[in-house]
């Protein structure tokens, strides 16, 4: 099944590593393959920005995800080429959604006075908004997207950062194997609206795999190698005998396929 289009598709493999600050992150993208980190600030004794940035310069990483849009981190990203995931948090999407000024407003105090120097690429309009069982966040979530979409074209910056939201795995109705991928019914229109959006402005389908709670739901003995990248037997697709030999690539493909479903078919 051909998904090229359904948008780049950004995934998270969240280990814990160095503190509950800054954890490893796996994108992965339609033609492209880097390491990220998502630098979280929910912790005590963490290290400064500047240290932070000074650190991620010495090693591989490319990518550096935010949950908010704290400029004291964006600002110690400068010139480093580290490419910046920003994000707005849920309470700002009934605003965001309402009202265009607001948005730009938002565009105005957490984008502008750091880019190009600080090389944002992407802004997440909330996170797991979709299974927050907040009907009312849920509807709000494509106008606010749209909104931001709009205040970073009236930018001249349309083009050059993106725009989407971040789906946790539950999302999904079927998940195994890859190829049965479905997204749960119950989110309807809303999904489809959004993967769309994603598809027209070519932004990233964003996801949230954690491959321990697969590995917490599922008894099999291979399971913990089958998350954890080690040497495995691999699980076949019956349908497409593909062989996995890890979650994350299953995850990642069952995204990819769901995706497709409702897009085009």
């Amino acid at each position: 099944m051909k998904t090229k289009n359904v948008g780049v598709l950004f995934c998270r493999l969240k280990i814990d590593v160095w503190s509950s600050a800054l954890n490893f992150a796996a994108f992965c993208a339609d033609s492209q393959s880097f390491i990220g980190i998502n630098y979280g600030q929910v912790a005590d004794n963490l290290p400064s920005p500047s240290s932070t940035a000074k650190l991620l310069q010495s090693t591989s990483i490319q990518k550096v995800r935010l949950y908010g849009s704290d400029p004291a981190i964006i600002k110690a990203l400068a010139n480093t080429g580290i490419g910046i995931v920003i994000g707005t948090a849920n309470g700002d999407i009934p605003g965001l959604a309402s009202d265009p000024n607001f948005a730009k407003s938002w565009i105005n105090t957490n984008v502008l006075p750091f880019y190009p120097a600080s090389n944002i690429i992407l802004i997440t309009v909330g996170n797991e908004v979709m299974t927050s069982n907040d009907q009312n966040l849920m509807n709000k979530l494509l106008p606010a997207m749209q909104n931001v979409q709009n205040a970073l074209n009236d930018a001249s910056l349309g083009g050059k950062i993106k725009v989407s939201t971040v789906h946790p795995m539950g999302v999904l109705k079927q998940s195994e194997p890859p190829s049965s991928g479905s997204f749960d019914p119950s989110y309807g229109d809303l999904m489809k609206g959004l993967l769309e959006f994603n598809s027209a402005n070519a932004s990233p389908f964003a996801i949230n795999p954690y491959p321990y709670f697969a590995y917490r739901s599922d008894t099999r003995p291979e399971t913990l190698a089958f998350c954890l990248f080690q040497p495995n037997a691999g699980r076949m697709d019956g349908n497409t005998k593909i062989k996995y030999m890890n979650m994350f690539d299953a995850q990642v493909r069952v995204n990819q396929i769901a995706s497709a479903k409702i897009l085009y078919q």
